[in-house]
């Protein structure tokens, strides 16, 4: 798809200098840049790409000034990140597939309610009393349980498996091999017999939810799990029952939330972190890789690391002496050693 700097400054808004008619027909990190390729500049550690690329044309935020002459035409917009990916989203919209109908071998409840131009793909398992609202697309191999809501312009991908009571938001993207509404992990282990305790309840997943590949969302043991509009999981995260992630929040990939925990709105959770049950995290709070969450998180836009996670700040300074603690301990021990040889001589 072939645009020119001025179709894409009327796309976003932006203000144009340098050529208004070269055009681009691909995107490229501005470090790689070539003739007809499309880049842009967010982080100002990347502002001596700039002078180098050829990238026929570059994003980059109105508030910056080159301090070199550029060869590439400049796009300036408010968020040159932002508008990078609104631009790649025009662009994607307009080459990819649209599938609609229902393809067969499928297999669709006659209880089964459906909205218009909808798709369903092969040898997806539809059971009783669903309803799929208008555009939402169902690719092959999906199962979709009883009295599941799937809302309008959302998107299962392939080997999907909600399980009955569900409820899936409009506008909503679920990736492969994902599993919604699966056993919360309930036993009850009082004479050591792990007794399965019943989960009888589910997951409500609201509007502009987008869920990775093989993330796993317990249903809830009674009531719901809930996952709130906007929130974004990574790959390969588990959700225990009964958890409530707030709006906007973003989880990375290979983190676990345990039971009844409440993750407030807006937060940041890096990869492999471990939130223990029963907890709450206030809003918009920060959580560094590899951390572990054992107890409560009051303070709003709090930033944490390590395990068990303390304020981030003194996290690294404790990290700079823990790393020289050998060092420190030789150290220690040949003071030791000297003081002792003091003694012996006096």
């Amino acid at each position: 798809m072939k645009l020119t700097a001025k179709q894409i400054a009327e796309m976003l808004d932006g203000i144009i200098e340098g050529n208004e008619m070269v055009e681009v027909d691909s995107v490229s990190k501005i470090e790689e840049g070539k003739p007809g390729c499309l880049s842009f500049l967010a982080n100002l550690q990347y502002e001596k790409f700039l002078y180098q690329t050829h990238s026929s044309i570059v994003l980059i935020n109105k508030d910056f000034v080159p301090s070199q002459p550029v060869q590439s035409t400049l796009i300036k917009v408010n968020d040159a990140y932002k508008a990078f990916a609104t631009l790649l989203d025009i662009c994607q919209k307009e080459s990819e597939y649209h599938p609609s109908g229902i393809e067969y071998p499928s297999y669709i409840n006659s209880d089964t309610t459906l909205g218009k131009d909808i798709y369903i793909g092969a040898f997806s398992y539809i059971s009783k009393k669903v309803v799929i609202k208008n555009n939402a697309k169902i690719y092959p191999n999906v199962f979709i349980g009883e009295n599941v809501q799937i809302g309008e312009n959302t998107v299962i991908h392939s080997g999907v498996r909600i399980y009955k009571d569900c409820i899936i938001g409009n506008n909503c993207i679920i990736h492969s091999n994902s599993v919604i509404g699966a056993d919360g992990f309930g036993f009850a282990a009082s004479d050591h017999s792990n007794k399965k305790v019943p989960q009888i309840g589910n997951v409500v997943i609201e509007d502009f939810v987008e869920i990775g590949s093989n993330t796993c969302i317990d249903r809830a043991t009674m009531g719901s799990t809930i996952i709130r509009k906007w929130v974004k999981l990574d790959n390969l995260i588990q959700i225990g029952h009964n958890v409530e992630i707030g709006e906007g929040t973003v989880i990375a990939a290979q983190s676990g939330v345990s039971g009844s925990t409440k993750i407030g709105k807006y937060c940041m959770i890096g990869g492999q972190v471990g939130i223990a049950g029963h907890l709450k995290i206030a809003d918009e709070v920060k959580i560094a890789a590899q951390s572990g969450i054992g107890s409560n998180i009051k303070t709003k836009g709090e930033i944490l690391q390590g395990s068990p996670a303390f304020n981030i700040k003194d996290y690294q300074k404790s990290y700079v002496h823990f790393k020289h603690l050998p060092q420190n301990i030789d150290k220690l021990e040949l003071l030791i050693k000297s003081m002792n040889q003091e003694k012996e001589q006096a």
